[in-house]
This record gives structure tokens, sequence and C-alpha cells, in this order.
């Protein structure tokens, strides 16, 4: 059955639907993995987004993952070249209710993209649909909407495991997991949580996850969270990272081309070393508003040499732009850890 991917300023590229017609509308980007299709699809990070794969043949690395405890996909759509039938990908996004179009030519929309820049479209079976109303990908729907309903606590195996706070900002399933993986005894709380709240739960760390849409959205919470950051280490991660730094006074932009993939490289500044990263974020801090008396840019992505990383030089605080999981996050992570425990330290023995 035919279908279009419709772009706002009405250019239309045809394809055949997935799965059942939806109509769906998003911000369009594109992903530059060759592999990771369903986490890129359950990423919470691309709420509201029209999700663009460059790799040409999709679901062919095997069956999705299903069962209890699985992940549904989040984005708003997907927009392929070519779907592998086998891999019951599109059975799986029309399960959930996620809109797909194959037949797509990808390399053309890619192209677009990185042209406009943010730029909307929808899925539609004409190619003059109307669009009532078109999602903003600046809105703080999108972190209300993929952040946890209710507090969540999970114990550690030993009673000497730091107990961290994570601020759940829309964060994906694996930063949770690699917290369990540390050892880690974890309370993760919705990011409307009040900061008194916060404090109750006497954390030893906290942590800001990743997430969906633009970090200023978070703005009228930055408040509540600044005194938190000046007693308590603090660790950001991808939106987390942008939000840390907005705190502290730096200023964020959204970046000409967004970071989607697993392959971005990113270079460590002490070491000189390159890092190749998972990522998925169209948002940067902006270098020249970071105070260089207060921060340390620790991280660079090679390809256009945005702010991957950050640690302050004055409290315990440090971020970073990419995903956990890697032996560049695990350095970041570790020294985080340190000052979390370099701090329990200090208020036992005084």
């Amino acid at each position: 059955m035919k279908a279009y991917l419709v772009f706002e300023d009405g250019e239309v590229f045809p394809g055949t639907w997935i799965g059942t017609p939806r109509e769906m509308a998003g911000e369009v980007v594109f992903t530059t993995g060759m592999t990771g299709d369903p986490e890129v699809m359950t990423d919470p990070a691309h709420a509201g987004q029209i999700v663009t794969f460059t790799y040409p043949l999709i679901g062919n690395c095997g069956p999705v993952p299903e069962g209890e405890g699985v992940a549904p996909p989040r984005c708003a759509g997907v927009v392929v070249s070519e779907l592998c039938a086998e891999g019951r990908v599109g059975a799986w996004l029309d399960c959930h209710g996620v809109p797909g179009i194959t037949g797509v030519d990808t390399r053309r929309v890619v192209r677009k993209v990185r042209e406009k820049g943010a730029i909307r479209g929808v899925i539609t079976s004409t190619p003059a649909p109307r669009v009532e109303a078109w999602p903003d990908p600046r809105s703080l729907r999108w972190v209300k909407e993929t952040t946890v309903p209710d507090r969540i606590q999970l114990s550690a195996r030993s009673p000497e495991a730091p107990h961290l706070v994570l601020i759940d900002l829309g964060g994906d399933a694996s930063t949770l997991a690699h917290l369990r993986r540390q050892g880690c005894r974890v309370t993760v709380v919705p990011f409307s949580t009040p900061p008194g709240e916060i404090e109750e739960l006497a954390p030893e760390g906290l942590l800001f996850s990743g997430g969906p849409g633009d970090p200023q959205a978070l703005l009228p919470y930055l408040e509540g969270w600044r005194p938190l950051l000046h007693r308590i280490p603090s660790l950001g991660v991808g939106l987390g990272h942008q939000v840390l730094a907005l705190a502290c006074g730096a200023d964020t932009e959204r970046l000409a081309c967004g970071h989607r993939g697993n392959n971005h490289p990113v270079k460590e500044t002490d070491t000189g070393r390159v890092w190749i990263t998972s990522q998925n974020h169209g948002y940067t801090v902006i270098a020249s508003s970071l105070n260089p008396g207060h921060w340390e840019v620790t991280h660079h992505h090679v390809q256009d040499g945005s702010v991957e990383g950050l640690a302050h030089r004055h409290l315990p605080l440090s971020s970073i732009q990419f995903h956990l999981g890697n032996p560049a996050a695990e350095k970041v992570f570790s020294r985080f850890l340190h000052q979390v425990k370099a701090k329990k330290e200090v208020e036992i023995h005084g």
C-alpha cells in the first residue's frame, strides 16, 4: 500500500507502508549506526521523532526481542530503505502502533535533513496531507511522557554500596542496568520530584539521565536542583550533561546536525585518545559559554568539535554527552564513584 513521507516544506518521498497505515507527524532525524536497530527504536530520546535509518537494510540482525520487560518502541515513526521481513521488525512496530515506511530513498532524506537542520515531517497515505498541529521538538512534553511515573527503589548486594538517586529525564534502561552492574543501590525518581524529597532520600550521589527534547525546556527546574549540585557529587549523561551545564551558568544550542548512532568518535582531552561512542542528541553545550575558571572540557566530538564531556574544577560535578558503557564513559563513571566514596568517608570520619 502506498505511503508518503511529507516534509513541512511540502517535499514528498514516496514508499510503502510498514504494517497498518497510521498518520504520524514528528521531527525527522537520521541515525548512522549499522547495528542496534531495536535499541534505536526503543530509546526514549527519540520521543516525538521520525527516525530515518542510513543503513540500507533494517531488521536483518535477528528477531526483535519480545516478552515481559522488553521496552516498546518510543519513536514516532520509522523510515527505511529496505525492511527484512524475517526480523519481524514490521510486525513489532505495528503491534505497538508505530507507523513505518519502506522503499524510501533514505540518502535523499538524510541530505535534506543535513541541509535544512531541524525539520518536521509526517508519514501519511496522501502526498498532500493537512497537518492540524505540528509537534514542537522543544517542548517539555517529551520528558514528561518518558520519565518514570513513580519512584523505583533497587537494592544492592552489599550494604556498603553507594546510594545513588537517578533523576529520570526520560533515559533508557541501559543507564539503570549499568548502575546495577556497578553494584550501586539506586533510587529512580521522576524529574519533577521536589528537591526536598530528593534530599530526604539521603543520596550519596546524583545522576541526571539522558532523555528527549530541548534541555532548555527544563529551565524551570534548575533553581531547585542547583543547591543539590553544590552538596552532592553529581554526574550528567546525555540530556543530563546539558542540564548540569545550564544549572551552572552555561548555555546550550541546537546542533546543525544531530549526533545519532553508535559510531561517533570522541577525543579525550587529557590523553588524546579517540573513542567510538553511542550517541543520540540534537543539542550541545556552547563551548564559549563555559567559564574556564569553573569548567574543564574533558571530551570533544572529533567531527565537529562540540563539547562531549565536562568536569567542574571546584565542585564534584562531571558529565558526558555520550552513552554509558564504553571505556571513555567508564573512566568518567569511576571518577564519579570515587567522588561519592570520598565525600562519604569525610562525612563518617570528619
